[in-house]
């Protein structure tokens, strides 16, 4: 035996802290010793490179086994191996690093990442077993092989082996309650999950379980498009094809790789959950980025790698530190940078993401100050306008931003036609204000509900007035951002007023009868005002312009702007849903047929005498109904003004019906 002793640490309870509080999880000893093995190969590589080793490095592997009978799982690799005093120095001195003395003897040779550090991340083996065992050869020159046990207590023994091959085994004695460690199913989970795209084979029984190649360290230049969308299916399997993709490849201000992808968004998928991988050096660590990621980006799916964002000893939760703020922004602005490349050379692509991506870029514009400035000239709206434009191309985009300076390489093949302008009607705000300066300069028409607002749109269109469509639930707080920004431009849903180009401006003109000495327009007003009976409606009789009158509605109610958007405001303070005003707009549209009919059928009533004639009684109810039909386009009636409303229906059909059969 050549040494009997106990373990160097600071403190006799060093065990029970790994077993219970250093890792969160004990599945995550296998990442370590495999990780561990990893950096033994890539070390003897980097020895062999640097001249100090003559002999052959052989084909680099990592062997897993499991011995069921004596309930025990090894982890072999055929790396550097250690000599007994390297054992003595990096083994029993707990939390000694020997990956980085490494790294700065042999930083000049390096091309491979030293992903273990021996010490803290080795003593996770404790969580699962009861006695490990390290069997090990070093690569140097005579070297003699060593075994070292511990049975989980600060005492180890040390002593010469009989191995005569390079490398290291590390053997566990699981203890009875870990015994699903000796599962090979449970193993194979493991390293895919851990461990798959380490750049060494992992065998278990003769089989490779991980694919080796990870392609956010690929080259661009050496990825197809096919390459980039295979990963994506591999990563995120049974998923629709991503909309675009951003491939991140630099080491300054720090290091950092990865694809990120933007997915098709989908009604069953939880956006406020992260789906992005964190890797360090190649190992899985997290599924949780939040905290690198800008919350606005939280829908992005893809893979980070970096030996630059601070991990806790375990690995399993990040350290927020100004690092990574700033590489969240870093991932901000490429983001931002990808979708202004977008927009200039392949807009209809642009188009098409944007209908899925617009809300999160919305988001991001609200709370990120940067990424305001970086896209606000290339946000998007549906419009109502007419616009010519070539067919979409179908062909995902990627984007590379080299280590090479901070500049972007495209790898995405060119489209053979300039878009001038997308198939789907979106437009910037830009492009509507100066489309419409001449018509109407500095005002905005809008829509937050194409279907409740199918009339009041038709109408602006009818008369050559463009409506942006502002329709996502984010748009209501985007719009008071969008004022704030163009503080000359006013904004104004198209059912809040009636702009005078929809309207006939020939009243002077109107008729007036010589028995009321009132104008044709005054006696609709008085007749709805004493057929509702609502001392809070305010009529308003005005005459819409059209080709076609029977086209247009015969009344609409408009919710001024101002009083609309406090009592959203103060619905949104209170946490309530927010009430129709009693005090609205009814607009009664005098050109209308049924209008000029009605105001036909009140006068004949009149005529007939005083008192509450059948006409009479048909008008009130039309009136009625007329109010109901613009009510209806503004909300849905509670299940008692339904009932009103098909009651008052039935009547006002059967006293037509009546008339009819006179």
């Amino acid at each position: 035996m050549l040494e009997q002793g106990t373990i160097s640490i600071h403190t006799e309870n060093i065990f029970p802290i790994i077993k219970k509080s250093l890792y969160s999880d004990h599945q995550i000893f296998l990442r370590e010793l495999v990780s561990n093995a990893v950096d033994a190969i890539q070390k003897l590589k980097m020895v062999s490179r640097a001249g100090d080793y003559a002999g052959d490095i052989g084909e680099p592997e990592i062997e897993i086994a499991i011995d069921k009978n004596n309930k025990t799982l090894s982890i072999s690799d055929n790396g550097i191996g250690m000599t007994a005093d390297e054992v003595k120095k990096y083994i029993n001195q707990v939390a000694f690093s020997s990956a980085e003395e490494f790294i700065h003897k042999y930083e000049d040779k390096s091309d491979q990442p030293i992903i273990g550090h021996f010490g803290l991340g080795f003593y996770s083996s404790f969580m699962v077993a009861q006695k490990v065992e390290i069997d090990t050869l070093s690569y140097q020159e005579g070297a003699q092989a060593v075994h070292w046990t511990c049975d989980g207590s600060p005492a180890f023994t040390l002593e010469d082996s009989p191995r005569t091959t390079r490398g290291t085994t590390i053997t566990l004695s699981l203890q009875g309650e870990e015994e699903e460690f000796l599962e090979t199913a449970r193993i194979k989970n493991l390293v895919k999950t851990y461990c798959d795209f380490l750049p060494v084979p992992i065998k278990l029984d003769g089989e490779v379980l991980n694919k080796q190649k990870a392609p956010w360290r690929e080259s661009p230049s050496n990825l197809s498009q096919e390459d980039y969308l295979e990963f994506y299916r591999y990563l995120y399997p049974f998923q629709e094809e991503p909309l675009l993709w951003v491939h991140l490849n630099t080491d300054y201000p720090f290091i950092i790789n990865g694809i990120l992808y933007f997915p098709k968004m989908r009604p069953d998928v939880d956006v406020t959950k992260g789906q992005i991988k964190l890797f360090c050096n190649q190992v899985f660590v997290s599924d949780n980025c939040e905290e690198i990621i800008p919350q606005f980006l939280t829908p992005m799916r893809g893979v980070i790698d970096s030996s630059d964002i601070p991990l806790n000893v375990s690995r399993s939760a990040l350290q927020g530190d100004r690092t990574v703020r700033r590489i969240g922004d870093y991932i901000a602005k490429k983001v931002g940078d990808r979708l202004k490349e977008l927009f200039r050379d392949n807009r209809e692509q642009y188009i098409s993401a944007w209908k899925d991506l617009g809300t999160f870029v919305k988001f991001g514009v609200l709370n990120d100050e940067k990424f305001k400035k970086q896209i606000e000239d290339i946000i998007v709206f549906r419009t109502t306008a007419k616009l010519t434009e070539k067919p979409a191309a179908e062909t995902p985009a990627v984007e590379v931003q080299s280590s090479e300076g901070d500049a972007w390489q495209d790898v995405t093949p060119s489209p053979s036609s300039d878009f001038s302008a997308p198939s789907a009607p979106y437009t910037t705000l830009k492009e509507y204000l100066e489309r419409n300066k001449e018509r109407n300069e500095n005002r905005v028409f809008y829509s937050t509900d194409e279907a409740t607002q199918a009339t009041y749109i038709e109408l602006h269109k009818n008369q050559g007035l463009e409506v942006l469509f502002m329709d996502s639930f984010i748009d209501t707080h985007f719009i008071n951002f969008l004022e704030r920004e163009y503080q000359d431009v006013k904004f104004t849903r198209v059912d809040s007023e009636l702009d005078n180009t929809l309207l006939e401006q020939n009243k002077a003109t109107e008729i007036i009868d010589p028995k009321t000495n009132k104008t044709r327009s005054e006696t609709i007003k008085e007749l709805f005002e004493k057929s509702l009976n609502k001392p809070k409606l305010n009529i308003r009789t005005e005459a819409l312009k059209s080709d076609d009158p029977q086209g247009t509605p015969p009344a609409i109610v408009l919710l001024p702007e101002i009083l609309r958007r406090l009592r959203e405001m103060n619905a949104m303070m209170q946490q309530q849903t927010t009430e129709f005003p009693e005090d609205h707009i009814l607009v009664v549209n005098t050109a209308h047929p049924l209008i000029q009919n009605l105001a036909n059928l009140n006068q004949s009533s009149i005529i007939q005498g005083e008192g509450e004639s059948p006409t009479n009684q048909l008008v009130n109810l039309i009136c009625q109904h007329v109010y109901d039909l613009a009510l209806m386009s503004q909300k849905g009636f509670d299940a008692e003004g339904m009932k009103s409303f098909v009651e008052r229906s039935n009547e006002v059909l059967t006293k037509l019906t009546e008339e009819a059969s006179k």
